[in-house]
């Protein structure tokens, strides 16, 4: 069609004699040239010519032209170099007429007057920020100060319209044009990694000095770092083990166990092919036995085995290593006079011998006196 234009606009300089035909031309091409394409809507240009294997072109509407756009005989003819555009694709004309449209759009809206739904200010539409698919209209300032406290507390998901109910979420490009770089960066660094997290097959390197993004095969629990080129167990994170049961680190056993007690059937059963039956079972017997520990004993000053308080004074002494030490305030005690740390006006423990002890009588007070608290 464009060839077909070109040669149409040889024709009129031709009988214009040669001369100065520009207001010609651009009459033509601004009234009639839909017409004499026989084009009905400009939005539904479609092509109707071949290319040949011989470079000459084929137009398969010659015959609706007629002879006075063109010779009766022109049935063929060669692409006219002039009608060929330097662009990479029709997509990206279609990408530069949006982006001039949505360009046109935004002069418009910088022009008009709107209230902010926030601060109920009435602002230039320059001042203003519209979400994309709702529509709502904020002031700039208004959405800054609401970016940055959710950026800050890291809700980089949450960054939506402030319209109750409302789901329309701003850009990136919105949220780098309000706050400041170093927000920005956090931004973009959070949302890069929640939603690295929201993706089955990625992990990080546990290594504390890498922390690099790993991408683990379909079924495999094998991860290899690209950064620091460790090989690790995306389950347990320790150094890969192949078959054999994952070992548990102590600060995930509480967590696990956790887990394991209020899963269901299938799901202790998904535990315990990942971890081992007999592995998870003691993990949650250790676990037990050291939460009793932590509750109803202390351990020695001088050795650290747990001693358990039944009954007596607050002077105890280790089963283990036999030092004497105050149940209060976990100090070991002197040899030679261990009370004297209770009689002591300068002890923190001074008078304190028997502090949380309630006596029934007063032969249970003579016999707490003489025990040692020894368990």
């Amino acid at each position: 069609m464009l060839s077909v234009l070109c040669v149409h606009l040889d024709r009129i300089w031709k009988d214009n004699g040669n001369c100065v035909v520009l207001f010609s031309w651009m009459q033509f091409l601004k009234e009639e040239t839909l017409s004499f394409l026989l084009i009905k809507s400009p939005l539904e240009i479609q092509g109707n010519s071949e290319k040949k294997s011989d470079g000459t072109y084929s137009n398969n509407k010659d015959k609706e032209f007629g002879s006075r756009n063109k010779p009766k005989n022109l049935k063929e003819f060669p692409l006219d170099p002039r009608a060929i555009q330097d662009v990479e694709s029709w997509a990206c004309v279609l990408r530069e007429i949006l982006d001039f449209d949505q360009n046109q759009q935004q002069k418009v809206f910088n022009s008009k007057m709107f209230t902010c739904s926030v601060c109920f200010y009435e602002k230039l539409g320059i001042d203003c920020m519209h979400f994309k698919e709702c529509k709502h209209v904020y002031c700039k300032a208004c959405l800054k100060e609401y970016f940055e406290i959710q950026i800050r507390d890291g809700n980089v998901q949450c960054l939506n319209c402030p319209e109750p109910k409302c789901t329309s979420i701003a850009t990136p490009a919105q949220v780098k044009e309000l706050v400041r770089e170093e927000t920005f960066a956090r931004y973009d660094r959070l949302l890069l990694q929640s939603t690295l997290d929201l993706m089955t097959d990625v992990v990080y390197c546990p290594r504390t000095v890498c922390k690099s993004v790993v991408m683990l095969e379909p079924g495999n629990t094998m991860g290899f770092c690209p950064g620091c080129r460790y090989a690790f167990c995306a389950l347990c994170e320790m150094a890969y083990h192949g078959i054999s049961p994952c070992r548990l680190r102590a600060e995930k056993l509480s967590a696990l166990r956790d887990e394991y007690l209020k899963a269901d059937e299938s799901g202790r059963q998904r535990l315990e092919k990942s971890y081992g039956r007999r592995v998870l079972q003691k993990a949650v017997e250790e676990l037990c036995s050291q939460e009793w520990l932590d509750k109803n004993s202390k351990p020695c000053p001088r050795c650290g085995t747990n001693i358990q308080k039944v009954n007596g004074c607050n002077k105890m002494t280790c089963t283990g290593c036999k030092q004497y030490f105050c149940w209060l305030c976990i100090r070991p005690l002197s040899k030679v006079n261990p009370y004297s740390h209770f009689s002591d006006s300068s002890s923190p423990c001074f008078n304190e011998l028997f502090q949380g002890i309630e006596f029934e009588a007063e032969e249970d007070f003579l016999s707490d006196e003489d025990d040692d608290g020894i368990v």
